[in-house]
C-alpha cells in the first residue's frame, strides 16, 4: 500500500420523633455523622475548568461533537464550569492521549476514542489501547463512513469506482482521517476488499481531520475521500460532492436519504464506527459515575438529538461498564479486518 503523508452533594437529615438522652443520644449522632461522612466521600463535582482533549484538527467529525458536547454542557449549565476544547492532532491520537496519560486521576480532562483508535494499535501505530490504559466513561453514538467524489467526478457509482480500483488500485489518490488504518481507512477498504479491490496496494494519503481531505478532494488533490457522515452533510447538499456508497446496513435519512449503501451497490459489507469519551486512569468511582450520568443527561438533550439528526449519527448510549466490555469486544472483532488490509506492522 502506498501511503501519502499530508456532580451534586448529599446532605442527610435525622429526624427522631422521640427524645433521647446521654449516651444513646452520643451513639445516634455519632451514627448520623458517619453516614453523612461516607455519602460525602463518595460524591463529586467540578471544581475548576473542564478539558475535552479533540485527537484531530478543527472542523471533523471528532471536533464537531465536542464542540456540540461542550456547547450543550455551557448552556445547560450541566458542569458549572468553563469547557474548554483542545485540539491535539497527530501521532494516531497518541499526542491527544499524552494529555490523559499526564494527569493521571484528574477528572477534569477527557478525550474522545473511537474505533479508529482500536485498529490503530492493532496496527502498532498506536502504543496505547485507549478503553484499557484509560477509563471508557461512555459510547455516546455510532457513525457510518460515506465515500464522496468530487461532483464533476467521471466517477458516478460505487460499481465504476470498483471497476476502476480492481483494474488499478493505486491509481485514485483516497484520503482519510487522522491516521492510515483507522475507523475510516476501514471504512472504505472494507467494502472495496470485498468487491475484489487489492486494498493492499491502495494509494491512501491521511489527514489532519475530514474536514481537510474534504477540502483536499474540492482542490483535485485527491480522487476520493471516506470520512464519517458529518464531514459530508453540508457539501453535499450544497452539490459539492457526490457520495457513491453509504457503509451502513441500511439507507440513512435526512439528506443523505438518496445515498445507496454498499449493499444496495452489490457489496454485503457493513460497518460502523462508535464514539465515545474518556478519562484518565485512577479517577474514582464517584467522578466516573458523575460523568456517567451528565452524560447520560446529555444525550437525551433535543439539541443532541437534532444533532445526530443532522448528521445521520445514530444514538448509542453505553455506561462505563458496558462502554468497556463494547470496547474490549470490537477490539478483538478488528483484529482479523486489520490484517487483512495487511496494516499490521511486521
Amino acid at each position: 500500500m502506498k501511503i501519502l503523508d499530508p456532580q451534586h452533594i448529599a446532605r442527610h437529615a435525622i429526624r427522631l420523633g422521640h427524645v433521647v438522652t446521654g449516651a444513646v443520644a452520643h451513639l445516634v449522632t455519632c451514627i448520623a455523622l458517619g453516614v453523612a461522612g461516607a455519602a460525602s466521600a463518595q460524591t463529586w463535582q467540578p471544581t475548576k475548568t473542564v478539558e475535552i482533549v479533540v485527537p484531530a484538527g478543527p472542523s471533523g467529525a471528532l471536533d464537531q461533537a465536542a464542540r456540540m458536547i461542550k456547547l450543550i454542557l455551557d448552556e445547560r449549565k450541566l458542569v458549572g464550569h468553563p469547557v474548554l476544547i483542545s485540539n491535539k492532532p497527530g501521532g494516531g491520537g497518541k499526542i491527544a492521549f499524552n494529555t490523559l496519560a499526564q494527569r493521571e486521576a484528574d477528572a477534569h480532562v477527557l478525550s474522545i476514542n473511537t474505533h479508529g483508535y482500536l485498529s490503530n494499535h492493532i496496527a502498532g501505530t498506536l502504543d496505547v489501547l485507549p478503553h484499557r490504559d484509560f477509563t471508557a466513561v461512555a459510547v455516546l453514538l455510532d457513525e457510518s463512513i460515506v465515500v464522496a467524489v468530487r461532483a464533476d467526478s467521471a466517477v458516478k457509482t460505487a460499481a465504476d469506482l470498483v471497476a476502476q480500483l480492481k483494474a488499478r488500485p493505486e491509481s485514485m489518490p483516497i484520503g482519510v482521517a487522522t491516521t492510515v488504518g483507522n475507523h475510516i481507512h476501514i471504512g472504505i477498504a472494507k467494502p472495496l476488499k470485498a468487491a475484489g479491490v487489492d486494498v493492499g496496494r491502495l494509494t491512501v494519503a491521511a489527514f489532519r481531520s475530514s474536514g481537510d481531505s474534504m477540502v483536499a478532494l474540492l482542490g483535485g488533490h485527491i480522487d476520493i475521500a471516506a470520512a464519517t457522515t458529518p464531514n459530508a452533510v453540508t457539501l453535499y447538499k450544497a452539490g459539492k460532492i457526490r457520495l457513491l456508497a453509504v457503509s451502513s446496513a441500511e439507507r440513512l435519512g435526512g439528506a443523505l436519504a438518496e445515498v445507496p449503501t454498499w449493499r444496495e451497490a452489490g457489496v454485503d459489507s457493513v460497518f460502523q464506527s462508535a464514539l465515545g469519551l474518556l478519562l484518565p486512569r485512577g479517577v474514582s468511582p464517584a467522578q466516573i459515575a458523575w460523568w456517567e450520568q451528565t452524560l447520560r443527561t446529555l444525550t437525551a438533550t433535543d439539541e443532541w438529538r437534532r444533532h445526530l439528526e443532522h448528521n445521520q449519527s445514530r444514538a448509542h448510549f453505553l455506561g462505563h461498564a458496558e462502554a468497556a466490555r463494547f470496547y474490549e469486544s470490537e477490539y478483538n472483532a478488528m483484529r482479523a479486518l486489520v490484517a487483512d488490509m495487511r496494516l499490521t506492522k511486521p
